[in-house]
């Protein structure tokens, strides 16, 4: 699950592993200005955000490991009660994503059926929120793009159905890079309540960190060897994407489905996923496939 949506048209807007690809509904205006703080610290102690942004500065230094930077990150947004976040890599100037440069990555930790859905309805190539982070400076409440009055109600239809998953506000924050790169960070709320200027200002802190670090890492392995995916593993998560199952690829490419699920394990140990549709997610964005 997250998406984004915007003024252009939807054959123009990026692709992305909804990052990147999902959002929910939110209240309207006159709720969110009488909702209180969407953090869980109380109101009387401001000096706990710093004190949380600084105990998560202190927990990353040192580490080595993107996936646990990302857990670290996770626990952070929690505090904030953000249970959902995703990162990714995008490329500015481009109508969809070019295979993804060796130093990006994505990782993300949205509700497993909500990234299927997204797969399934094509949500990852119209997420509303990419095209207002491209041309902002700052977070995107995802509040205020289902507002504009450029949103279209197929557009809206992501934030509704990405409410029903549990992901019902949030913002997303653009990360910028070098030659023209640049990432997004979403962070989604399983309630209502929209964010305060507070939080949002320790969320992208901390997310800037993140992207930061992420890059200093791949950097420094730039020199790994690129996977490569043969021909039947290219088709089988092809197909995935398309949102078959193993018995239909099977039918499909007339092989067993035991020989099908080998070829996606295989994928997924190649790309470094736990999920097929992450893996599915993954392959289309570093250009082994186009869906």
């Amino acid at each position: 699950m997250p998406g984004d949506f915007s003024r252009e048209t939807l054959e123009d807007l990026p692709a992305t592993a909804v990052s990147l690809k999902s959002v929910g509904r939110p209240r309207p205006v006159s709720d969110q200005i009488s909702s209180g703080p969407s953090m869980l610290f109380p109101n009387t102690d401001r000096d706990e955000f710093a004190v949380e942004l600084g105990r998560f500065l202190n927990e990353t230094d040192g580490v080595a490991e993107s996936k646990k930077l990302f857990d670290l990150l996770s626990a952070f947004a929690s505090k904030f009660g953000c249970t959902w976040i995703a990162y990714g890599p995008l490329t500015l100037g481009q109508k969809v994503l070019n295979p993804v440069p060796s130093d990006s990555q994505e990782i993300l930790n949205y509700p497993d059926d909500w990234q299927e859905r997204c797969l399934e309805m094509g949500y990852e190539r119209i997420a509303p929120v990419i095209k207002e982070s491209r041309v902002g400076a700052g977070a995107v409440r995802w509040s205020e793009v289902y507002s504009d009055a450029s949103t279209t109600e197929y557009e809206r239809r992501v934030f509704d159905e990405a409410t029903a998953f549990g992901l019902r506000s949030g913002i997303t924050v653009p990360l910028r890079g070098p030659k023209g790169s640049y990432a997004i960070m979403s962070f989604a709320q399983h309630c209502e309540r929209d964010f305060q200027n507070r939080t949002i200002t320790y969320l992208q802190l901390a997310a800037t960190h993140f992207h930061v670090r992420v890059a200093k890492l791949t950097n420094s392995s730039i020199t790994e060897k690129t996977p490569v995916l043969s021909l039947k593993e290219k088709e089988c998560i092809l197909w995935v994407a398309r949102g078959k199952s193993s018995w239909d690829i099977g039918s499909i490419m007339n092989i067993s489905e035991n020989t099908v699920n080998f070829h996606i394990k295989n994928v997924m140990r190649k790309l470094d996923t736990s999920s097929r549709t992450v893996a599915a997610i993954k392959a289309i964005s570093l250009g082994f496939i186009e869906f």
